[in-house]
């Protein structure tokens, strides 16, 4: 029997948020929340999503996510904190600022950092051209519903040939009261031509309710920019986690961005890069563990459109118990796009014989002066070194997690924040002793 989804509780949410500070953002909230209604949510008739089931999401009433902080969110922020750096961090609670919890460090002359809600409200007509322009809604039915609840998030611009040395660090941490709770938290990041940064993104949330996080950052890299991305997720385990990351890259910018999936019961990353500048390079890294009946789904893009570019994608995933997860990447290289360089690859370890993946590595080529390559792996611990490490005295269970840990350690270690290593080296070891105690959701 085929799903089912039935948008009415969003469109009937819709109804209650408050107006728009500007004619423009109205018509693009009410544009979107109309063909939102139109789409409905994704079933698993749609290509993109044959894999991943989003009934579960479809049939709950999610209602919006208070503004009140309520009890636990400044152990939880704290926790994601990275004190040792004393770098600016920006705490969003239930999708909104939270200015209390926020800290902002020293930061260049120039550089703008603040919340979305702020910068709507005070110069509307500065985020025109910006907000919607890469992520567009009409046949993304998640976006869609971002775009329709627009109302904050994380806004850095950073002017041109300016080096923000220091991370900046972006906190959502999601505290439903006691009901299911969805917010969408929508992220605009500027870098000017010749700027540098990096930013950390995490996400977490307690682990006995189900709630949504819904989250599109729309990411405008100029010339010569160079900018490192990290995705952290540690949703609750009863968390339904949805994320789109949009980048335009111009001449000869770079971008290297990460992934990690450690929490959520359900899971949908989507990273779409276009190199829109001649000599422009991207790596794409992803790392997601699941466990239980936990599903993680990454789909990715790379769009060459221009000669001269580079790109690196290397995702791998580590599954355990009843866990599934897919892995689809699509590099797309144009006929105007000669000299460009391309690697794919995809790696995955299954630790029992019922977890799931379902990959689909593809290159689409229309020029003909290129190197593109791409891959795809799955296969077990080797019981033979599992075997030797267990003759030299260590325990099955250590001998296991070292293998595990090795296997994974290759993205983690190519973070550019170097102190954020230790916090996921403890997640990663806090995941794997879970065994298959993992998250459950019933689909």
């Amino acid at each position: 029997m085929i799903e089912v989804a039935q948008p009415s509780i969003h469109v009937s949410n819709f109804a209650l948020l408050q107006q728009a500070p500007a004619p423009w953002l109205d018509a693009l909230r009410r544009a979107a929340i109309a063909r939102f209604a139109e789409l409905g949510f994704p079933t698993t008739r749609d290509e993109e999503w044959q894999y991943t089931n989003v009934a579960p999401v479809a049939r709950t009433a999610f209602r919006p996510a208070p503004r009140e902080s309520g009890l636990g969110v400044r152990e939880r922020v704290a926790a994601l904190s990275l004190p040792e750096l004393q770098c600016t961090e920006l705490v969003f609670v239930n999708g909104r600022f939270a200015r209390d919890l926020s800290t902002l460090g020293t930061l260049p002359r120039g550089v703008e950092i603040g919340d979305l809600a702020s910068v709507l409200a005070r110069e509307p007509e500065r985020l025109e051209k910006y907000l919607g322009s890469l992520a567009p809604y009409r046949n993304r039915a998640f976006v869609a519903l971002n775009t329709a609840f627009v109302e904050d998030g994380a806004f850095l611009r950073v002017p041109a040939g300016t080096v923000v040395a220091s991370p900046i660090h972006l906190v959502f941490a999601s505290n439903p009261p006691g009901f299911e709770t969805v917010s969408h938290p929508r992220n605009l990041v500027i870098l000017e031509p010749g700027s540098q940064a990096t930013i950390v993104a995490s996400y977490a949330g307690p682990d006995g309710i189900p709630y949504l996080t819904n989250t599109v950052t729309e990411v405008f890299a100029g010339e010569r920019a160079v900018l490192a991305y990290c995705k952290l997720d540690q949703e609750g385990a009863k968390a339904f986690h949805f994320a789109t990351l949009e980048i335009e890259q111009a001449a000869s910018s770079n971008v290297t961005t990460h992934a990690i999936s450690l929490g959520g019961a359900l899971v949908r990353n989507d990273v779409n890069v276009r190199l829109a500048g001649a000599g422009a390079e991207c790596s794409l890294n992803g790392l997601y563990l699941a466990s239980g009946r936990q599903h993680v789904d990454n789909h990715t893009t790379i769009d060459h459109a221009e000669p001269h570019g580079t790109s690196r994608e290397l995702y791998k995933g580590i599954l355990d118990g009843k866990a599934s997860a897919v892995f689809n990447g699509r590099i797309v290289v144009r006929r105007d796009a000669q000299k460009t360089a391309a690697r794919q690859t995809n790696k995955n370890l299954l630790l029992s014989e019922e977890a799931v993946i379902n990959t689909k590595p593809q290159l689409e080529i229309n020029a003909d002066d290129v190197k593109c390559n791409h891959g795809a792996t799955i296969g077990q611990l080797d019981p033979a070194v599992l075997f030797y490490l267990r003759s030299r005295g260590i325990g099955y269970h250590d001998a296991r997690n070292l293998l595990i840990n090795a296997f994974g350690s290759e993205i983690i270690e190519g973070i550019a924040v170097k102190p954020l290593h230790c916090q996921l080296d403890l997640a990663v070891v806090t995941r794997l002793s879970r065994g298959q105690r993992g998250q459950e959701v019933v689909v």
